[in-house]
């Protein structure tokens, strides 16, 4: 029977998710999780075949954990829960090897639907969210390829602040803008650059000497 965690910091959404999980038979809850670190720790422990991830977390974002937990445990599939309606997001967190990407406002069936395509090893898009994959760049561009857009003034600030090693909270409490913007920008960077990992973007900051 496949396992699944839940990673969500929301408590009203983790009881919607339990009761969701809880009803389907042939799925069984195994642990629930409130910040990026603790996922992390959870699902290395628990070893599950589903993690249902939301970006937005505590001290790490998805992304992140993302990009932590998926060298180590390549078969677990990955599910982001969203209320992000961001292209941006979305081709960060399938390049980052996510398996599938479905907005908090998706109905019930939708989310079980989504759940089990994952589990055949098919990507799950959800249907509000289809057309951002068109123009998608290759993952996996080496950090030395020219960018085929250039950043953003403050899209530098945020890159020169992640190569310093700064998370996506203390990114934006340098730059008194919300984790939710910084996770933007991250993603537009990601996806402007053509790379797929945060030591990606360090390796790149540091070739153009963008790191103090």
């Amino acid at each position: 029977m496949p396992r699944v965690v839940i990673a969500d910091d929301h408590s009203i959404v983790r009881r919607g998710l339990r009761a969701i999980i809880s009803a389907e038979p042939s799925l069984e809850l195994v642990g629930e999780t409130t910040s990026g670190r603790e996922t992390i720790e959870r699902v290395l422990a628990r070893r599950p075949d589903v993690l249902i991830l939301d970006l937005s977390m505590p001290d790490l974002d998805g992304i992140a954990v993302i990009e932590s937990v998926k060298p180590r445990l390549p078969e677990m599939k990955i599910l982001i829960l969203t209320v992000h309606e961001d292209q941006g997001l979305l081709r960060a967190a399938l390049q980052a090897g996510a398996s599938g990407y479905i907005l908090k406002r998706a109905a019930e069936s939708e989310l079980v639907a989504a759940i089990r395509r994952v589990l055949r090893d098919e990507v799950y898009v959800d249907p509000a969210m289809v057309q951002a994959l068109q123009g998608e760049p290759k993952p996996g561009t080496h950090p030395d390829a020219p960018a085929p857009e250039a950043l953003t003034v403050r899209e530098d600030e945020v890159l020169q602040l992640i190569a310093d090693g700064y998370t996506n909270r203390q990114v934006g409490d340098l730059l008194s803008i919300s984790i939710r913007t910084v996770e933007t920008h991250r993603a537009s960077i990601s996806s402007k650059l053509g790379l797929r990992s945060r030591a990606d973007l360090v390796r790149y900051a540091r070739r153009r000497n963008l790191t103090r």
